[in-house]
């Protein structure tokens, strides 16, 4: 029989902050479907008539206006664990409660737009994590568009939120003309191939560096010239760093066309903390196993 620490080991519990449009509750969709918790088709969320309505915006308003208004949390399965996502209102009128849900997440998820950079909510909730420490991850979303340049976008995120930006994956191909990205723990590059309206799962194909080069010519060189920046300044994955609330591992993908989802999901597996015992309203510490 397993214990309340053994079966703790197991979770991943994080939040996902955005500003407005940038994109988190279709990623939130994403990830549920390379969990195997959705059997219909996962797309674009939008505020549209005809178009199908998130999963974890279930209020009535929320599906008309193509916007999350309550935080949700949603739980599915991923390689052996159980992963616990808190889907929250990225609107300034309902932050609230975006607050008190990110202080039951052991980690967060901050999405930005590529072609926007930092936003006005996103500075505000990341404020929050920074209060409690919490680990950050981020995702550079809509990559798939016309957008800022990728060391552009890591100089901004380091000179809005303090943070040392760690990218773990790099895109090959600039905004807007998205072919892959290249792992830098590995340096193995990943393509892509779209599906019809990101509904299923997005094919993708490890490719050898050098019929890489062959293929994608000139993109394939912009890439390894900016990995060799990064290189040179030693922004490579600390996992310590980051468990510390010092660093931010960054992906580049698009949750639209469900491209890096699955990277981004294996680095919440391999990365964010499982849940630890922690002060209760005495402020004394509970035990995992402790009985209630």
């Amino acid at each position: 029989m397993s214990t309340p620490s053994t079966e703790a080991s197991r979770r991943r519990t994080f939040a996902i902050i955005s500003h407005p449009d940038a994109g988190k509750t279709t990623l939130t969709e994403k990830f549920l479907l390379y969990g195997g918790a959705l059997s219909s088709e996962a797309g674009a969320v939008k505020a549209r008539s005809g178009r199908r309505s998130a999963t974890s915006d279930w209020m009535a308003l929320e599906q008309q206006r193509g916007i999350s208004i309550t935080s949700t949390v949603l739980q599915f399965p991923y390689r052996d664990c159980v992963v616990n996502l808190l889907d929250t209102p990225g609107h300034r009128d309902f932050s609230e409660d975006t607050y008190r849900v990110l202080a039951a997440a052991d980690a967060a998820v901050m999405v930005l737009d590529a072609a926007k950079g930092i936003e006005p909510q996103t500075l505000k909730l990341f404020d929050v994590c920074r209060q409690r420490d919490m680990p950050l991850l981020t995702f550079i979303n809509k990559w798939d568009r016309p957008g800022l340049d990728p060391l552009e976008l890591i100089d901004e995120i380091e000179q809005q939120i303090g943070l040392v930006v760690t990218p773990v994956t790099w895109p090959v191909g600039i905004a807007g003309d998205f072919r892959g990205v290249i792992d830098r723990r590995d340096g193995l590059f990943t393509r892509f191939t779209r599906v019809a309206r990101g509904a299923t799962e997005a094919p993708e194909e490890v490719v050898d560096p050098a019929q890489a080069a062959i293929d994608e010519g000139e993109a394939w060189q912009a890439a390894l010239d900016g990995i060799t920046l990064l290189d040179e300044v030693g922004a490579d994955l600390d996992v310590e760093l980051f468990v510390g609330a010092q660093s931010t591992p960054t992906f580049f993908g698009s949750a639209l066309t469900n491209f890096g989802v699955r990277k981004l999901l294996d680095a919440i597996i391999d990365l964010v903390p499982s849940p630890s015992a922690r002060p209760d309203a005495e402020g004394d510490i509970r035990q995992l196993d402790d009985p209630f």
